[in-house]
């Protein structure tokens, strides 16, 4: 239930976009959406019968080579973008402002397209193409999908001239960067990797303060064939700067190298589960404990 829910949610918000500020703004988008903004703007054909029509099309085609469930997800999907597309085709009006139009249009579609795909559903279109290409001649998904809509959006060059097509470019950009964050949160993480003499010592410290797993990694010196240690580790975003403090208390030499990630589970981020982790009602009491641990 919770993800059909998701699914109403996701093509709403994406037929909303291309709806309220696509059409009347005259921007395109990618694939089968993309194609049918393109023959609006050329032939005035409606884009929800076509979505619904050209996606019905290929799952037609693409029956035999996905599965059941894809399928039976799809057309839900596609009949719930295409009845809420076809109910908004007229409330648009053109804003005056392309780029803030491709703003706007950028973060509904990447939350739509983030809801849809939590669902474990698609809108179909050249995803699925992608997917039955793939089967058929392992073709690689990304690149057949990226190709795919990159036609498309070129195509648009002809129909609703380059600096449209631009602004295109841009709603898309937009929408896969809100779609990464619909996926994957907000709050991102932090993989830190200490070179250091006293790496016992340091990863000590971090236990004990932190609470969060180390991991000490041998190597050598490339130079010098001598002995390295790298203590590996991975804490949220609030704690950094404390970390650091940590570091500098123990081995103000040693050399600390920071990656961001998004996508982390499992281990000190699903319960404490070290005697020293600490615990908070609420991630605002976490940030402020850590900014004054490191301020102090």
């Amino acid at each position: 239930m919770r993800d059909f829910g998701l699914m109403v949610l996701g093509t709403f918000f994406f037929a909303f976009s291309v709806a309220i500020f696509a059409m009347p703004n005259s921007l395109a988008e990618g694939g089968i959406p993309g194609l049918s903004l393109l023959l609006y703007f050329g032939l005035g054909w409606s884009p929800a019968l076509v979505t619904f029509l050209a996606n019905g099309f290929i799952l037609l085609i693409g029956y035999r080579y996905l599965p059941n469930a894809m399928i039976i997800k799809s057309i839900a999907a596609i009949s719930l973008f295409s009845l809420f597309l076809f109910l908004m085709e007229d409330l648009g009006s053109a804003m005056g402002d392309p780029l803030l139009a491709a703003l706007y249009a950028g973060v509904f579609t990447g939350i739509g397209f983030g809801f849809v795909f939590r669902s474990g559903s698609t809108i179909g279109g050249t995803s699925t193409i992608a997917k039955m290409l793939n089967y058929k001649f392992g073709w690689e998904l990304t690149t057949v999908n990226f190709v795919l809509d990159a036609l498309v959006v070129t195509g648009g060059v002809l129909v609703i001239g380059p600096i449209l097509t631009l602004y295109t470019v841009v709603a898309l950009f937009i929408g896969k960067r809100v779609t990464d964050y619909v996926l994957e949160g907000f709050e991102s993480k932090k993989i830190v990797h200490i070179f250091s003499d006293y790496s016992e010592s340091v990863a000590r410290s971090i236990r004990g303060n932190l609470g969060a797993h180390t991991t000490i990694l041998e190597g050598k010196n490339d130079e010098n064939g001598k002995d390295e240690n790298l203590i590996y580790v991975v804490i949220p975003k609030q704690q950094l700067f404390y970390l650091k403090k940590l570091v500098r208390e123990v081995d103000d030499e040693a050399f600390t190298v920071v990656n961001t990630v998004k996508d982390v589970s499992g281990g000190s981020f699903a319960k404490a589960h070290y005697p020293t982790q600490k615990t908070f009602s609420s991630t605002k009491k976490e940030k402020q404990y850590y900014r004054k641990e490191a301020e102090g």
